[in-house]
C-alpha cells in the first residue's frame, strides 16, 4: 500500500490521477470532502471487531459504497478517507474496487487519499490532526462515512457561501431533514433525541442538546441569550444526516478546544455555547423532502434497511446494482440475484436473495436479506432478519429479527430469538433454544480482540463462540456516579427497549433555562410560551405524560402505518384480516386513542393511494388510484368503515375526511393540485362503497380546520365539484319527498 509517513501516521499521496492543464490554478474551486469512515463507538459490536463498521453489508452492499456514491453525484472532486480502526482494510477494498480506485477510469474523483492518525482516540484527534496538514483549501463536505442519502446538495452550498459572503463568521451549515407525518422508518427511531434550537428567520442555529430516556433532569436548560431573539424554534422532530458543509474556520476550532470529541455533543454543542467568544455561526439546512440518515448504530442499521426496499432512498435501491457485478432484479416484491434458488413450497416475501443463495422446501422468509451464498434449510422460519454473505441456518431452525454474519451455522431446530447478533464464524449447535435474556451478542473474539473459550451452555456442545461482554470501565470504578446513565446502552442492540433499565417517571419539559418557571420574569415567561407553541411536534417531550408513553404512541404510528401500507402492497390474495389483527394488537399495546387510529389509517391508504400514481407503481390515474388502493384487498373496505371511520355518528365521517386531507398534504413530493385531485377521487369512492356519508363530507367541508392553511385550502378546493353534486342531490331528494307527500295528501 503506498503512503508517505508523516507525524502522527500517514497519508496515501500518490493516489492522485494526472493532473491537467490548469489544475493548480483551479485547485481552490475542487470540492473536497472528508469522509469520517470511524466513528471510536461501539454500537456495531461484535461485527466491528472483525471487519470496520463502513464494510458492514446494508442491503448487500458494503455501507460506505453509498456515501462514496452520493459525493460523486454532488460533483465532489477531492476525497480524504479517515478510516481509523482497520484502515488497511478500508484502503485495500477502496484499492481494489473497480469504481473507487484511484488508478480505474471509471473513478468520478481526481483524488482519494487516505490519512491515518496513529494515536487519534476520538473524531476530534482525528480533525485537529487534519487541520495541521493544510490539505483542505476552501469549502468542504464533512460527512460520516454511513451515510445513506440522495439529497442534492448545490442549492445547500449555494446558500451556504452567500452567508459566507455576507458575513465571514459563517463557517458551517449542517444538513437536517423534517420527520413531519414521514413514513421512513428512521423518522420512527429513538434513543437519543437531538435538541436544534433555531432561528427560523435565517436558519441559524442557537443552541444543540441532547435528550434521551436514561437522563435524570428531564429538561432542556434553553441558554439566556436564546431569548433576545424575537423568535426561535425548538426543534426535535430532525433527523441529523450525517452531513456538513464546512469552511477551513472549523478545523481551527476543533484546534482551540482539545477536549472537543465528537461532532455534535461536544463541537457543535461547545461552540454554540460559546459564540460570545468565537463569533462563528453555525447555520441549519432543513429539508422536507429527500432522504438522508446515518446507521449510526443496529438500530438506524435495520430502519434505513426496510426503508431502501421501500424504495425511499431512490436511486439507492437493490436493483440499482450499485457493486460491479450486481444482477438483482425486482419482481413481486423480491429482489433475485442470479443464481438465487427458492424451491418449491416455499414462501419469500419482501426479501432480498443475493446470488446463489438457496432456500429449501417448505421454509418461510419475510421481510428479510438474505446474502450471497447463503444456505437455507427445509422448514427454516426467518423474519425481519439479516443474513450476511456464506451463513448457514440448518433444517427447522427459526431466527427472528436478528443478524447473522458471514459464515456463522445456526443448527437444525435452534431458536434464535428477537434481538441477536450471532457474528462471524460462530456455530450454534442442533437444538440449541437461545434465551433473549440477555439478549445473545455472541462472538469469537472478546471486546479485546482475543480468542475467547467457547461457552457450551450457551452454543451447544458443538457450538463455537460466547457471549460478546463490552468493555470494563476503568475511570472511578468505585466512586458514586451522579450524572446520567450512558446512553449508547440505548443504542447498542438491534431492538429498543427501556426494559430493565432505571427510567425516571418525572415528565419531561419542554423549557427551563431555570429549575423552575416561578424563578422567571414575566416576559421571560411569555417568551418561553411561545417558543413552546412555535412548535407543536415536539415528539420526544411531554408535560402531561411521561416520555416513555409518548414514545409509545409515536412506536404506534410508526408501526400501524408500516403494518397496514406493506399490507396494502402485498402481491398476493391474502384479505385483510391479518392485517387488521395486527393493527388491533399494536393499538392495544400501545393504548392508542380512537384518533390515532382514524390518523394511521388515513396515512397509510393516502400513501398507498399516491405511491400508485407514481411511474414506478404504475402511474394510475388518480380514480383508479383511489379505488385499487381502497378495494383491492379483500376486507380493507370493512375495515376502514370499523376502524378508522368508528360509527355513524356525522362528525366522525368528518373527522376521517379531515384526516385524509391532512395526510395527503404531508407525502412529500405530492403538490397540492395532484393531492386535491387525489383526495376528491378517494372521497367519492368512499361514497360510493357507503363507507362516508354525503352528511359527513359536507359536514368536513364546512370544517374550518380543512382550509386552516394555504395548502390545506388548496387540496380542498379540488373537492368542490363533488360538494356541489353532493349538495344538488340532497336538493333533488328534498324536493322529490316534497312532491310525493304532496301526491300522498291530494
Amino acid at each position: 500500500m503506498s503512503g508517505k509517513q508523516v507525524s502522527k501516521g500517514g497519508a496515501a499521496n500518490k493516489s492522485k490521477k494526472p493532473a491537467k492543464g490548469g489544475a493548480e490554478e483551479k485547485r481552490e474551486d475542487a470540492l473536497q470532502a472528508v469522509i469520517l469512515a470511524d466513528s471510536f463507538q461501539d454500537r456495531f459490536q461484535p461485527f466491528a471487531l472483525e471487519k470496520p463498521r463502513c464494510l458492514l453489508p446494508l442491503v448487500n452492499v458494503p455501507v460506505i459504497e453509498y456515501t462514496l456514491e452520493y459525493l460523486a453525484s454532488n460533483g465532489v472532486q477531492e476525497v480524504f478517507i479517515y478510516c481509523g480502526a482497520h484502515s488497511e482494510d478500508v484502503e485495500t477494498y477502496i484499492h481494489d474496487s473497480d469504481r473507487w480506485s484511484p488508478e480505474s477510469n471509471l473513478c468520478p474523483f481526481s483524488s482519494v487519499d487516505f490519512i491515518r492518525v496513529s494515536d487519534a482516540s476520538s473524531i476530534g484527534d482525528f480533525l485537529r490532526d487534519l487541520d495541521k496538514r493544510s490539505l483542505i483549501s476552501g469549502d468542504f463536505i464533512l460527512i460520516h462515512g454511513d451515510v445513506v442519502a440522495n439529497i442534492p446538495l448545490d442549492g445547500i452550498l449555494a446558500r451556504h457561501r452567500a452567508r459566507r459572503e455576507a458575513n465571514r463568521d459563517a463557517c458551517m451549515t449542517i444538513v437536517l431533514r423534517s420527520t413531519g407525518d414521514s413514513p421512513h422508518r428512521t423518522a420512527k427511531a429513538r434513543g437519543i433525541t437531538p435538541v436544534f434550537v433555531v432561528d427560523p428567520t435565517n436558519g441559524r442555529c442557537l443552541q444543540y442538546e441532547e435528550m434521551h430516556p436514561l437522563q435524570k433532569d428531564k429538561y432542556v436548560k434553553l441558554d439566556e441569550s436564546v431569548f433576545e431573539y424575537a423568535e426561535f424554534d425548538l426543534r426535535t422532530d430532525l433527523i441529523d444526516c450525517g452531513i456538513d458543509i464546512c469552511t477551513p474556520d472549523v478545523l481551527a476550532l476543533w484546534s482551540e478546544s482539545f477536549d472537543y470529541e465528537l461532532p455534535r455533543k461536544n463541537f457543535l454543542h461547545g461552540v454554540l455555547k460559546d459564540w460570545e467568544l468565537n463569533g462563528k455561526i453555525i447555520s441549519a439546512e432543513i429539508l422536507e423532502e429527500g432522504y438522508g440518515a446515518r446507521a449510526s448504530n443496529l438500530q438506524m442499521y435495520d430502519c434505513i434497511s426496510k426503508d431502501i426496499l421501500h424504495r425511499w432512498a431512490l436511486p439507492y435501491v437493490p436493483d440499482s446494482n450499485l457493486l460491479h457485478g450486481q444482477t438483482y432484479k425486482y419482481k413481486r416484491g423480491l429482489w433475485l440475484e442470479d443464481g438465487a434458488h427458492i424451491a418449491k413450497n416455499s414462501t419469500v416475501t419482501k426479501s432480498v436473495l443475493g446470488k446463489t443463495a438457496y432456500v429449501d422446501t417448505g421454509s418461510t422468509i419475510s421481510s428479510s436479506i438474505i446474502g450471497r451464498r447463503c444456505q437455507i434449510g427445509k422448514n427454516v422460519r426467518i423474519e425481519n432478519s439479516y443474513i450476511w454473505d456464506d451463513a448457514v441456518i440448518e433444517d427447522g431452525a427459526t431466527v427472528l429479527h436478528s443478524i447473522v454474519a458471514n459464515d456463522a451455522v445456526i443448527g437444525k431446530h435452534s431458536y434464535i430469538p428477537q434481538g441477536s447478533l450471532i457474528s462471524y464464524g460462530v456455530r450454534i449447535s442442533a437444538g440449541t433454544q437461545l434465551s433473549s435474556k440477555p439478549l445473545p451478542r455472541i462472538s469469537l473474539f472478546t471486546s479485546e480482540r482475543e480468542p475467547v473459550k467457547t461457552d457450551i451452555k450457551l452454543v451447544g456442545n458443538d457450538g463455537k463462540g460466547a457471549q460478546y461482554k463490552e468493555p470494563e470501565d476503568d475511570e472511578d470504578s468505585d466512586s458514586e456516579d451522579e450524572g446520567d446513565a450512558d446512553p449508547a446502552v440505548l443504542q447498542s442492540s438491534l431492538i429498543y427497549s427501556l426494559a430493565g433499565l432505571n427510567i425516571s417517571s418525572e415528565s419531561i419539559s419542554t423549557l427551563a433555562t431555570h429549575d423552575s418557571d416561578d424563578d422567571l420574569s414575566d416576559d421571560e415567561y411569555e417568551q418561553g410560551l411561545q417558543a413552546k407553541t412555535n412548535r407543536e411536534r415536539l415528539s420526544s417531550f411531554a408535560s402531561d405524560d411521561s416520555a416513555a408513553a409518548v414514545m409509545k404512541l409515536d412506536q404506534f404510528h410508526g408501526d400501524a402505518v408500516h403494518g397496514l401500507v406493506d399490507a396494502l402492497r402485498a402481491d398476493d390474495n391474502e384479505d385483510f384480516d391479518s392485517a387488521k389483527l395486527e393493527f388491533m394488537g399494536l393499538r392495544l399495546a400501545n393504548n392508542a386513542s380512537d384518533s390515532m387510529m382514524r390518523k394511521a389509517i388515513a396515512v397509510a391508504f393516502a400513501t398507498r393511494a399516491a405511491e400508485l400514481m407514481s411511474p414506478e407503481n404504475g402511474g394510475l390515474e388518480p380514480t383508479k388510484a383511489a379505488g385499487r388502493a381502497l378495494t383491492s384487498k379483500k376486507g380493507a373496505v370493512k375495515f376502514i368503515t370499523e376502524v378508522g371511520v368508528g360509527g355513524n355518528k356525522v362528525d366522525l365521517h368528518a373527522e376521517f375526511a379531515l384526516a385524509l386531507q391532512k395526510a395527503l398534504a404531508a407525502i412529500k413530493g405530492l403538490d397540492s393540485a395532484r393531492a386535491g385531485t387525489l383526495l376528491a377521487a378517494m372521497l367519492q369512492q368512499l361514497y360510493n362503497l357507503d363507507v362516508l356519508e354525503e352528511e359527513g363530507i359536507l359536514a368536513w367541508w364546512a370544517d374550518a380546520r380543512a382550509a386552516e392553511n394555504d395548502t390545506l385550502s388548496k387540496i380542498k378546493e379540488r373537492s368542490r365539484v363533488l360538494v356541489e353534486w353532493l349538495e344538488n342531490a340532497d336538493e333533488e331528494d328534498s324536493n322529490e319527498d316534497s312532491d310525493e307527500e304532496d301526491e300522498d295528501s291530494d
